[in-house]
């Protein structure tokens, strides 16, 4: 395994489990309920506008919070942390967190990532049906307010339609240091702002003529304010609104729109936001003043995104990925989707633990890939039942061995007796791991060699005799002998003290399985530092599939069962290709960090 590369200027925590954990957004919401800023709130059961809201009964939540992922890929590790964050603040306040789908983007956006998506939010273990009402929304379901917004805003003197070519608009809006310049069609009559507009609307403009921007200050210092776009032209087929419409609402428009009408009081997004803010504010501001959005107007709260070391979280970069069958898909058990975590074995539980360890701040860090794999461990160690595996299998011979089979047994769980015993059988012919034999053994090594005695885990006590190679030099089988006296959970177990434990299986029993061990798909702690190109730190050796045995018990594992393997750490039955006849097991981590410091 190639060893992690070192970062002198970058400060990674581990966040070991005693750490404290900070989150400064409930400091807020536990100074918003006390102060009483979104008690009178009202709620017709379902989002909108000012009219609709107004004079309906009390808003029964206390706090709304909202996950608002756009549907052109699948989530990853990083979108876990908003989940947990929004769903899991709601919870704690008697709150409600809606599930909405911010769709305003038609050209990347498919069905298959909407149900993808909301599929690992429930396994995540969240929902959204609260006070009888499911709180599923689509950013789409509002296009016909968000177009009415328009047109006031225009009527009102706060937007126009800019027929500037893109290029045009970019070199006039600025730069950090330089004031940008007005439009020519900035000062262009309300009348020919609504005409342009509503023939956008209707379809006879081609894709990027011109756009409808926010009429506020081409040399505000924050560059979000220097007249935003509002809605560009875009002729492309909706997957839920269909052909209904050819101009589409900028993110940044829609999203406050969106929170408004759905009640939201806490929007709670990660810090690249942090400069929008302002623009979020004036937008609904407008809005309340015109009538269409009541009061108090929902706020955006920002916190440091999740940094995880050794994965990348660019849906683009992920796509890549996929699309050049680098990996086998999104779900490959190397990627960073929770579709992938979830084919690796990685649990809810040990996700939304790393996530709750990582806190709520405003500072950026990185957080080393082991506190993940760290709460993956400490979840599976209670959870999974044991088993045996040999995962490069290679003949035992116990060469005094006669007679009948013996069973042994186990625990399913060495620390939870009601779970019960699995059997296997001792025989003549068993297989053992090819790494616990060496011919030529390396000072410190306690396992088989020639003359040395090990103990078969559950079983005997042997003594190694000898081995023998095939025509390539290669061994291809090993002789011991047993000590019929020593067999685990006897009385005669006990006159033998021996430095080493393996595992095995008996040829009789012993079941072949595809085992599938995974590494770590990037070698490097950041993969895209200081601008390479992030498929040049790829680990090759991030997958390997073997041939092996594992324990007769095995062969009624459902995709999804968890195993600790003895001796070589966690693993679990393929959701997808694991079935009755093949058995195919995937590794989700080892017993300890073999990425050690």
């Amino acid at each position: 395994m190639s060893n992690p590369v070192s970062l002198p200027t970058e400060k990674i925590s581990e966040n070991p489990a005693n750490s404290p954990t900070s989150n400064f957004l409930r400091h807020i919401i536990d100074e918003d309920i006390a102060q009483g800023t979104y008690a009178s709130r009202t709620w017709a059961g379902h989002p909108g506008d000012a009219q609709t809201q107004a004079g309906a009964a009390p808003d029964p939540a206390k706090i709304r919070t909202r996950f608002p992922p756009e549907p052109n890929g699948y989530l990853h590790i990083g979108h876990a942390k908003s989940i947990c964050l929004n769903f899991g603040l709601a919870q704690d306040y008697e709150g409600v967190c809606h599930m909405r789908f911010d769709d305003t983007n038609p050209e990347k956006e498919e069905q298959e990532f909407v149900d993808g998506i909301l599929d690992s939010v429930k396994w995540l273990g969240f929902g959204w049906e609260k006070y009888g009402t499911s709180h599923y929304y689509h950013a789409s379901s509002y296009f016909d307010f968000m177009y009415k917004a328009a047109e006031y805003l225009i009527n009102a003197g706060y937007a126009y339609v800019d027929q500037q070519s893109a290029d045009q608009m970019r070199a006039n809006r600025g730069t950090l240091k330089e004031p940008g310049k007005n439009s020519p069609f900035r000062d262009q009559s309300i009348e020919e702002n609504l005409r342009l507009f509503r023939q956008m609307r209707a379809g006879k403009y081609a894709d990027g003529a011109m756009v409808l921007r926010a009429k506020i200050d081409m040399t505000h210092p924050n560059i979000n304010l220097r007249d935003p776009a509002l809605y560009r032209i875009k002729h492309a087929h909706h997957h839920t609104t269909g052909n209904s419409w050819c101009i589409y609402p900028m993110y940044a428009y829609a999203h406050p729109i969106e929170d408004a009408l759905e009640n939201i009081t806490h929007s709670i997004c990660t810090l690249e936001f942090e400069d929008q803010r302002p623009w979020y504010d004036w937008l609904l501001e407008r809005l309340i003043e015109g009538g269409l959005l009541l009061k108090p107007p929902p706020r955006q709260y920002e916190f440091a995104r999740l940094n995880l070391t050794y994965i990348i979280t660019s849906k683009r970069k992920l796509k890549q990925l996929v699309d050049e069958k680098i990996v086998d898909g999104w779900d490959d058990p190397r990627m960073p989707t929770l579709v992938g975590l979830r084919r690796r074995g990685y649990t809810p539980e040990a996700i939304r633990l790393m996530c709750e360890r990582s806190g709520a701040s405003k500072h950026n860090s990185w957080i080393d890939y082991s506190s993940l794999e760290g709460a993956l461990r400490e979840d599976l160690e209670v959870k999974a039942a044991r088993a045996m595996a040999v995962l490069r299998p290679i003949k035992l011979i116990i060469t005094n061995f006669e007679g009948e089979p013996i069973q042994c047994t186990a625990p399913v769980h060495p620390h939870q007796p009601e779970r019960g015993q699995r059997s296997f059988l001792f025989s003549k012919e068993l297989w053992i791991d090819a790494d616990d034999f060496q011919e030529s053994p390396e000072k410190g090594y306690h396992r088989l060699y020639v003359g040395n005695r090990v103990r078969l885990k559950y079983g005997f006590v042997i003594e190694c005799t000898g081995f023998r190679k095939d025509p390539s030099g290669s061994i291809s089988e090993i002789h011991a002998q047993y000590m019929p006296d020593s067999q685990s959970g006897t009385p005669g177990s006990s006159n033998y003290k021996v430095k080493g434990v393996i595992t095995w299986l008996s040829t009789l029993d012993a079941v072949a399985a595809e085992v599938r061990l995974y590494d770590r798909l990037f070698g490097q702690p950041q993969p895209e530092a200081a601008g390479q190109d992030f498929l040049a730190a790829l680990n090759p050796h991030s997958k390997k599939i073997v041939k092996a045995y594992v324990e007769p018990t095995l062969t009624n594992a459902h995709p999804e069962d968890k195993f600790q393997f003895e001796r070589f750490g966690y693993f679990v039955a393929d959701r997808k290709d694991h079935a009755p006849g093949r058995l195919v097991f995937n590794q989700s981590v080892g017993l300890k960090d073999s990425w050690g410091k």
